[in-house]
Parts: structure tokens; C-alpha cells; sequence
């Protein structure tokens, strides 16, 4: 049974990572109004794998005797300046829920929440390689400083990624 201040805190990070999946869905479409459609498909993987992550706590919330309380989410920004700025914004808000869950871990280790320790141990290990992937891109395309055809190359690079 969840206490009723980690279930509050499991609801709250629920809502940051349908956010999570709402706002990437948002850079995959500006990616492909873009014609970077390498780049909308990474992003399109990207917002689905949030969403998984999402019902992950939906289960486990249910599965613990919780409820689930979904809330509102902002709206995504859908207009932006460069491949580069995409990706950083995506590198500091992985970095931000990686934060998230580092809290979120601490608070279920201090109520003694084995099964919630447990659970999010898997998000502390996911966060870490959702972190490297970006990381990579970002570092990729600073290096080719948003040069058409070295930013092609890499859409057609990203193009082949395949969901978990």
C-alpha cells in the first residue's frame, strides 16, 4: 500500500512524463514540417518510449492500491530556432526528470518503500542511458554546427532507429 505522500509524488511524476511524451511529440513535428524526417522519427520513438515510462506508473500506482489522478499538462513549445536548440532543450529536460527521479528515490528510500525503491531503480538505470543518447546527438550536432549536408547525414542516421 502506498502511503499517501509517495502516492502523491508517484502522480506527480506520472504527469511529468506524459508531459515528457507530449513535448517530444511536439519536436517530431516540427521535425517533419521540417523535412528532417530522421529526426521526427528519433522523436516519435522518443515521445512513445515517455509514454511507456507514463504507464509504468499507472500500473504501479494501481498495483500498489493507489489511485490515479491525472492531471492537466502544459502546452509543448511547437516553434523553435535550430536542430541544435531541439536537442539541448531535449538534453536538460532528461536531465530534469533524471532529477525527478533521483528525488523521487530518496523519498520512497526515507519512507521505507521497498517496492517503490525497487520499481524506480530501473527509471535511475533508464535515465542514465535516455541521458547518453542525447548527449551523443548533441555533441554531433554541435560538431557539424547545423551545416545542411552534415545534418542530413545524421537524419538519415537517426531515421534507422527501431523503438524498444
Amino acid at each position: 500500500m502506498l502511503s499517501a505522500k509517495m502516492e502523491k509524488a508517484l502522480n506527480d511524476h506520472l504527469q511529468e512524463e506524459l508531459y515528457s511524451s507530449y513535448l517530444y511529440l511536439s519536436m517530431a513535428a516540427y521535425f517533419i514540417s521540417a523535412n528532417l524526417k530522421g529526426f521526427g522519427r528519433w522523436m516519435k520513438i522518443q515521445s512513445e518510449e515517455e509514454r511507456k515510462h507514463a504507464m509504468k506508473f499507472y500500473d504501479f500506482i494501481l498495483d500498489r492500491g493507489g489511485k490515479v489522478t491525472l492531471q492537466s499538462l502544459d502546452k509543448p513549445p511547437h516553434s523553435f530556432k535550430s536542430v541544435l536548440e531541439i536537442m539541448e532543450k531535449t538534453l536538460g529536460h532528461e536531465q530534469k526528470i533524471t532529477a525527478l527521479i533521483h528525488k523521487l528515490y530518496g523519498a520512497a528510500q526515507q519512507e521505507k518503500d521497498y517496492a517503490t525503491v525497487a520499481m524506480l531503480q530501473w527509471f535511475v538505470t533508464e535515465q542514465v542511458e535516455e541521458e547518453a543518447q542525447v548527449i551523443e546527438i548533441v555533441e554531433k550536432v554541435r560538431m557539424i554546427s547545423d551545416k545542411g549536408g552534415a545534418i542530413l547525414y545524421l537524419d538519415k542516421e537517426l531515421k534507422k532507429r527501431e523503438p524498444k
